[in-house]
Order: structure tokens, then sequence, then C-alpha cells
């Protein structure tokens, strides 16, 4: 992480302004409505479930976690992409059953449970709003009809006839990056939104929880630095270790070459030098090693 944010910084696509925006139940719903595009009667936001440090929740928590009749919502903000977002859902269509199944209760009591994603950018590259998951059967196409539902909203669609103009609305709004009140936008629920980030960015006490949030996060990001760097001290290790083995071999069998030495040196990665180990053993000259370990390489 680099310089510190203030809260004067933050658009509405920062998870931090974003979370506290939807704890709002009058945006939360209006945002779910728009997302599913369904009418939803209320909605109840579980703020302990939301902008919370919990070792159980891998850390910082910036989501949104709401519940309506018979429905449970779990809202997060994504501004990177990520190669694992579409089994991250998992994890949370997760914490939904275990919060909403209790041991004296069926299955039949899960509520149907969905899991939002807001996208900064195209998950899947079709340049669509909106994309809506629910698992069907491969051979029938049959859906399972479990209850669960995924979406993933982008900003950076381009398919406005094939979604509502609200949604269109709301997420060009997500993505335009203001930090100033506007009422350029024509839909009331954006002005809504609007005014919103206005109120948050002048109220004192939110302004000392997002410092607190962000204190909490660097302590993480360091944290992780320190772990990686140990991580990376162990790799370095085991890798020098790899190394000193196969020049072992190599001097038991009194086999010198340049090219070997050459490759040894400029490889670093412990599954490649525990291959180089494997093939070493198995051969008796440094034609016999150079030849098999390229012929490996080449055929991976």
């Amino acid at each position: 992480m680099g310089k510190k944010r203030t809260l004067q910084q933050l658009t509405i696509k920062d998870n931090f302004m974003f979370t506290t925006v939807m704890t709002d139940e009058a945006n939360c719903l209006g945002f779910l409505e728009r997302a599913l595009d369904m009418q939803i009667d209320h909605v109840v936001v579980d703020k302990e479930k939301s902008l919370i440090y919990h070792p159980d929740y891998h850390g910082i928590r910036l989501d949104v976690y709401a519940k309506g009749i018979s429905k449970a919502f779990n809202i997060e903000m994504q501004i990177q992409p990520k190669h694992n977002l579409p089994r991250r859902t998992r994890y949370y269509h997760d914490q939904i059953d275990m919060c909403e199944l209790c041991p004296s209760e069926g299955y039949e009591t899960l509520p149907e449970a969905y899991v939002i994603f807001v996208c900064d950018f195209d998950p899947f590259g079709d340049r669509k709003y909106r994309y809506t998951f629910e698992e069907i059967c491969k051979e029938t196409n049959s859906p399972l009809q479990n209850g669960r539902h995924t979406i993933f909203l982008s900003t950076k669609g381009t398919n406005e006839s094939e979604v509502p103009e609200e949604l269109v609305e709301l997420l060009h709004y997500i993505d335009a990056e203001e930090t100033v009140f506007s009422e350029d936008y024509g839909d009331s629920y954006v002005r809504q939104l609007q005014k919103s980030v206005h109120d948050i960015k002048n109220n004192r006490q939110m302004e000392e929880r997002f410092m607190m949030i962000e204190e909490l996060m660097q302590e993480e990001f360091q944290a992780g630095k320190e772990e990686g760097k140990q991580e990376g001290i162990q790799q370095k290790g085991k890798a020098e270790a790899l190394r000193a083995a196969v020049l072992d071999i190599f001097n038991i069998r009194h086999i010198t070459s340049d090219a070997i030495t050459h490759l040894l040196d400029n490889t670093s990665d412990t599954k490649i030098l525990t291959e180089m180990h494997h093939t070493a053993i198995a051969c008796s000259n440094a034609e016999e090693f150079l030849d098999r370990f390229n012929s490996q390489n080449t055929d991976q």
C-alpha cells in the first residue's frame, strides 16, 4: 500500500464507501432491485457482518450482508480483476448458508441466496453489464433449483438494450469516479447515492472509522509482506539445497559442463530444480542429462 488516502478522496467504487453507503437500507434496496431486476418488499442490512475486522473473514471484511423475505444477499465491490473471482463466490454462498441454517431446521428453510459482485472491469470479456449464473444439469439443461444465484455486474458493459436503463445509469455512476457532489444524473436513485456519499464525507464519526480501517489494512499489508519475505527466504534456501544436490551428483560422477552450470545458476524454480535432480540421478554423462532435460521441458 502507498500513501494513505483520506475520506474526501473516496468515490462510490471504493470498498469502504460502497459498503458504508449500502448499509443504509433504502440505498441497499434500490441497488438490489436494479441489480436483480426484481421487486423487493424490504431488506434488513446486517451491519455486524459488514465493515468489520475479523480473522475468520480473512482479515478486513468490506461487503454488504442483507436479508429480505426468504432471501439473503451478499454484495461486494471488486476494483481489480482477480483470477479466482468465480471460486470466491463459493465462500460467500457458504457464509450465507452457515448464517441462515439453524441446527434444528431442515435445508428447506434456507433462503434464496444472491451473491453479487460489482466489478469495475469486465470479468468475462463479453461486454455485458450483468452476468447471471445458476447451477444447471449438464445432460438435461435442467436447473438444480438449489437457491443459489451468482451475479456479476460490470461497469464496462455495452449492451444497453438488454438491461434496464436504471441499471446502466447506476453502473455509469459507479464507473465515473466522481469525488464531488453533482446533480448531473437524471436518475433519482443515483442522486440519492450521491447525497449519501456527500453526507458520509462530512461525518466526523465516519472519518474516524475510515482511518481505523485504513490502519488495520496497512497492518495487514505489512504482515503479508513480512510473511512473503519469510516464504521467499525459505524458497531460496530450498532452491540452493536442490542446486547443491545436483552438483554433488555430478561431482561424484566426475561430470563437468559449463552448460549445466549455467542452467543451474539461472534456475530458481524449485519445481524445475527438483526435475533436474531426478534427471541427474538417472544420467551418466552431461550430454545425456541435457538431452533428457531439454526433451522433458520441450514436451511440457
